[in-house]
C-alpha cells in the first residue's frame, strides 16, 4: 500500500504535542477506536526504542501489530516502524511531522504499509487504503480534542503486559528477595 497521509491543525504548541506523540502510552487515548489489547512493550515508553504490541480491529481477519519509535527528531518528527500481519512478516511505518501553524501546530501523519507476499498485498488492495485513511482521520480529530477539549476524567493510558509496578526497583526490595531474607 504506497503512503496515505493526513493532517490537522491543532491549537496547542508544538512542544507539548510532540511530547504527546513521543510517548506511545498515550496512543490509546486517541487510537482505541481502531486498535484493542494496546500494550507497551518496554517499560520506558516515551522516545527513541519505545515500542508497544496492540490488535488492529480492521475489516477481515484481526491481526497483531508491534510497532517502534525508530526517529525522534524534537520537535519535528517522530518515525514509528512495525510489523503486522501473519507471522509479523509485513512492515509499515508512520511518520508524525510537526510544523508551527500560526498559534497552533500542524501535524501530519503518513502511513505507509509494504506486503510481504502477493496474497496480503491483495487482501490490502480489497479496502485496506480507504479503511487505513479514514480511521487515521478519526484518529488526528480526536487527538485535535485531546489538546482543544480536554475530557474531565484522566485520558487512558497503556502499561506494560504483565507489570506489577509494585515490584519495581523503585519501590524498595522486590518481594521474592525480601522472603529470602527472612528465611536465612
Amino acid at each position: 500500500m504506497g503512503p496515505v497521509t493526513v493532517e490537522t491543525v491543532i491549537s496547542a504548541p508544538r512542544d507539548a504535542v510532540f511530547d504527546f506523540l513521543g510517548d506511545l502510552a498515550n496512543h490509546v487515548a486517541f487510537t482505541d477506536h481502531m486498535m484493542s489489547d494496546y500494550r507497551l512493550a518496554r517499560v520506558n515508553s516515551i522516545g527513541l526504542g519505545a515500542a508497544a504490541r496492540f490488535r488492529l480491529d480492521n475489516p477481515g481477519p484481526k491481526q497483531w501489530a508491534e510497532v517502534q519509535i525508530t526517529v525522534f527528531d524534537r520537535p519535528r518528527r517522530i518515525v514509528e516502524e512495525g510489523k503486522s500481519g501473519r507471522f509479523l512478516r509485513n512492515k509499515f511505518w508512520t511518520v508524525w511531522e510537526l510544523s508551527p501553524e500560526g498559534q497552533g501546530t500542524r501535524v501530519e501523519m503518513t502511513f505507509a504499509l509494504e506486503a510481504a507476499t502477493r496474497w496480503d498485498a491483495f487482501k490490502e488492495s480489497l479496502g485496506g487504503r480507504g479503511w487505513v485513511k479514514r480511521q487515521h482521520k478519526v484518529a488526528l480529530a480526536r487527538l485535535r480534542k485531546v489538546f482543544e477539549d480536554p475530557p474531565a476524567e484522566p485520558l487512558a493510558r497503556a502499561d506494560v503486559a504483565g507489570l506489577e509496578p509494585r515490584t519495581l526497583a523503585r519501590f524498595g526490595v522486590h518481594p521474592s528477595r525480601s522472603r529470602l531474607k527472612a528465611k536465612g
